[in-house]
């Protein structure tokens, strides 16, 4: 099987790796790729948000399955010329992609679907925008409706950064979405979806904001372990039973049925989990965890996906043990990133890229705000983060800057439902 992944970043060179062992995948392509994908794949300098683009080298390569990496290129409708063209493709048509495209279509979803989430209001005009804040808090959660690459959201008590978030957004011609705030600690879910056909994988905790201990502004996640000793089995089952197939169901009741990876991202409170939000497409960095603990076939998981043979997969099997990856960023970031910087250490194992490309001269270089992410798995999450962050001290990149507390609540017991 020829496989052809749609992506840059640390999620699609973990897709490479996943892809790479599976003995019915025999050639691996993606496009753009970065400097670490070539020791896996052949990399493709083409605009992903083009359907054109991507369908023609689809064609070129004569791939087999297509997997599609990024949000962008899934809400532009690239899987949908994809399909129209007769080529297996692993991720959601732009009308079901909408469930992380518009948070006011995820919100409709969910309500239709009796899914549980956070009050919400949705205000697309400045001069509403004071009195629905009003209506909120003493935390306040802004989101912009649209795409916002992990970023658009501002959760805060102070009242005056709220409305400054929201401005913004409402001042680049983005609706803003006001919610209620969830209390309990996070939870993604990644599940291959067909239809009404739901394979959970295993859950993972993301660590959204720059510094350790939650400090800082949020950025496109800054690590991620699993799985999560703290949860119990009978709630992802609770997830999965009234989330996620509720979800799935409701959109095929709309002729928009989903197929692809649909990311739930839950917090855990008293009364349940509620959804936070939810994504289009594999998590990044937790998928770069959550597939180093994969022992079934990637390739084939994916395949059955795309063309609608999910229910026949054979359950899917884990290694025992955690895995732990953290994210190495370039100095700035999530502010304009420093590129350019030379890097050491980065064909390392565990090494996997994402903002990076190779100069003139051959060396990796920083291309990006998450540069690297480096993970670790061992046979409990103590052993999985000591490597982690071991492998990480080998990599060098000047300014750089990183997570030191990566799964530590979850080891020290700090973190209950």
């Amino acid at each position: 099987m020829r496989v052809l992944v749609i992506g840059s970043g640390g999620r699609e060179h973990a897709l490479l790796i996943g892809l790479a062992k599976d003995p019915s995948v025999t050639e691996l392509h993606v496009a753009p790729g970065n400097a670490g994908t070539s020791a896996l794949a052949t990399n493709h300098d083409v605009d992903v948000a083009s359907a054109d683009a991507v369908l023609a080298l689809a064609r070129h390569v004569d791939a087999d399955l297509v997997v599609i990496g990024p949000e962008v290129p899934l809400v532009l409708g690239v899987a949908d010329a994809l399909r129209a063209a007769g080529i297996a493709t692993f991720g959601p048509g732009a009308q079901a992609a909408q469930i992380e495209g518009s948070k006011a279509f995820a919100k409709d979803v969910m309500a239709a679907a009796g899914v549980a989430t956070a009050h919400s209001e949705v205000v697309d005009n400045p001069a509403h925008l004071d009195a629905a804040l009003d209506r909120f808090g003493p935390r306040w959660v802004v989101k912009d409706d649209g795409l916002a690459a992990g970023k658009g959201v501002v959760v805060t008590a102070d009242r005056a950064a709220a409305r400054d978030h929201a401005a913004e957004c409402l001042e680049s011609g983005h609706p803003v979405l006001l919610e209620s705030f969830l209390d309990g600690p996070e939870v993604s879910l990644f599940s291959f979806v067909d239809g009404e056909t739901v394979v959970p994988l295993i859950p993972a905790q993301d660590h959204k904001r720059v510094g350790d201990d939650d400090a800082g502004p949020n950025t496109g996640g800054m690590g991620a372990y699993t799985p999560l000793p703290w949860l119990p089995d009978e709630v992802t089952r609770q997830i999965v039973d009234d989330v996620v197939k509720p979800v799935a169901a409701e959109l095929v009741r709309r002729g928009t049925p989903f197929s692809g990876l649909l990311y739930a991202g839950l917090a855990i409170g008293k009364n349940g989990p509620s959804v936070v939000e939810f994504n289009c497409r594999f998590g990044d960095p937790e998928t770069q965890a959550v597939l180093a603990l994969l022992k079934s076939p990637l390739g084939q998981a994916l395949h059955a996906t795309a063309t609608g043979t999910l229910a026949d997969l054979l359950p899917l099997e884990w290694i025992d043990g955690a895995a732990v990856t953290v994210v190495l960023a370039a100095e700035n970031y999530p502010g304009k990133p420093r590129t350019g910087d030379v890097i050491t250490g980065a064909d390392g194992d565990g090494v996997l890229h994402a903002g990076t490309a190779r100069n003139a001269d051959g060396a990796v270089v920083s291309s990006g705000g998450r540069v690297l992410a480096v993970v670790g798995t061992g046979a409990d999450l103590a052993e999985a983060r000591a490597q982690a962050y071991e492998r990480l001290a080998t990599v060098k990149l000047p300014g750089s800057h990183y997570r030191t507390d990566i799964g530590r609540n979850a080891l020290e017991g700090r973190i209950s439902i």
